[in-house]
Order: C-alpha cells, then structure tokens, then sequence
C-alpha cells in the first residue's frame, strides 16, 4: 500500500483540518494510501493547539513522533540557523528511521527542510499562493497581495527543496480577489498604506480575512486531490522531477475548475 509520512506543527485549527482531509479521503477508499507516520515538531505541553493536533494523530491510531524545535539547541539556532536547521533535521530523521513513506506531505510544518532531508525524502508542500506568487507564511502572503494590489490569490502542493517555497509546483488552484464582495474591501482601504492598515485592524482587516477564508476553503480539496493522484501512480517524483506514471516530466496541473466545483459542492463560499 503506498504510505505517506506527514509533517505539521500543528499550531491550529488548519493542520488539524488538513489531516482530517486527507484521512476522511483515505478511510472513504478514494486516497488509495495510509498514513504511516506524523512528525510534529511541538512536545506535548508546548502549545494548546500543538496538544489539540496529538489528540487528533492519536485517535487516528497514526504512529506520532514528536521533537521540540523550539527547545532543541535555542542558542545555536541564534547563533548559526543553517547550522542549527542541519543539525535539528538529522535528529528528526534518526527519529523516523524504520518508518516508510512513498511521500511526505508538509502542511502546516513552520521549519525550512534542509537539504539532507530534501535528500532523504520526497517531500510536498502546501503553500498559500498560486506558483510566482509570494513566498513566507500565509499571513506574509496576504499583506504582500494587499499591499501590491492583486487581482488574483491562490494555493499550490510544490516539492520540497532547500530554498524556501521555491520547489517545482506539482499542483495549484487560484481565483480572483477583485468583483464584489472583494471590491467592497478593496475601496475601505484605498488610499492607506500598508502599515496604516496593519496599525488599525491588522488581521482582523475586511479584506484580509475575506482572501484567507476564499484560501483556506481550497486547501483542503487541492492537498486531497494531490494526494489521490500520488496514491494512484497519476503523478511521481522522479530524482527531483514531477513525472507522469510513465516517468515523463510534466507541468504543474491547475486543478482551479476542479477546486471551485468541489468548494460549491460542500457549500463552503
């Protein structure tokens, strides 16, 4: 059966969300896989929402490995990141040895992978733009398409390289962020700049919170699509390359059409 190895921190109700996707998928017979492991890189007692994310893991009956990053050598993390990111990756993978996986699936994991770990496994990550969108975390995302004027928003699965959101995209949805209600946001905020707009409301912000909501209702249908088409063999890694079952290198697929039907259909916009 095709495994997959799963990394998250597990900080919120997103991670615990995309998790439950991906095993409802697999438990309905339409993920063709199992879960073989989930590595947090919160302990327990760390963070309420990191507990929230080892209760769901467990009562999945999943094998959970976890391993602070937080509380692993904080003063060279200080003092030399990439030394510390190198160092803190060879623990989680002696911690993993044994375990298979065909593919690891970042979501919700707030750690740059090094590049031994990129070596040892073929791994995916969910990023919240559409590919050639902005880098950083979803919140860094939003306030870049806010502040650059955006007429479009998105979300991608990309391998996992060492340089920060910037691996081949495997898959991506996007959709407009102008026409109404968007346009209505748009005009409350005409004329302030970034800062203002971020020292008034912040993330509680009309437009901010309607561009993470359209986000975040497709994150869930795109990394269970993605999934589903790893499991079945429709799409591979090959030495660093997305494939087709055949071993021929393919482009990223817009899945948009899809998504959209799928987020219609759960009434979910």
């Amino acid at each position: 059966m095709y495994q997959i190895g799963w990394f998250s921190t597990g900080r919120g109700p997103g991670s615990r969300a995309l998790l439950t996707a991906v095993q409802d998928g697999i438990r309905q017979g339409d993920i063709e896989a199992r879960i073989s492991f989930v590595f947090c890189s919160r302990d327990p007692g760390e963070a309420p929402g990191s507990d929230l994310f080892h209760d769901l893991v467990r009562s999945y009956g999943i094998p959970l490995i976890h391993f602070s990053s937080q509380r692993f050598a904080p003063e060279r993390r200080r003092a030399s990141r990439p030394e510390w990111r190198l160092e803190y990756d060879r623990e989680v993978m002696l911690r993993l040895e044994g375990l298979p996986s065909d593919i690891s699936v970042l979501a919700g994991y707030m750690l740059v992978v090094g590049s031994e770990m990129c070596q040892r496994y073929d791994m995916l990550n969910l990023h919240p733009a559409a590919p050639q969108g902005p880098a950083g975390t979803w919140q860094e995302v939003i306030w870049k398409l806010i502040e650059t004027g955006a007429d479009t928003a998105g979300a991608m699965i990309h391998l996992v390289t060492p340089e920060l959101d910037k691996g081949p995209p495997v898959t991506y949805c996007s959709f407009s962020i102008r026409g109404e209600p968007f346009d209505t946001h748009w005009k409350e905020i005409e004329g302030l700049s970034l800062s203002q707009v971020k020292s008034r409301q912040g993330e509680d912000n009309p437009l901010f919170k309607l561009i993470r909501h359209h986000g975040q209702v497709r994150e869930l249908p795109l990394i269970t699509a993605t999934v589903k088409a790893f499991s079945r063999g429709e799409v591979r890694v090959q030495k660093g390359r997305v494939t087709d079952a055949a071993g021929a290198p393919i482009s990223a697929r817009d899945l948009s059409p899809q998504i959209d039907r799928e987020v219609r259909r759960r009434g979910l916009l």
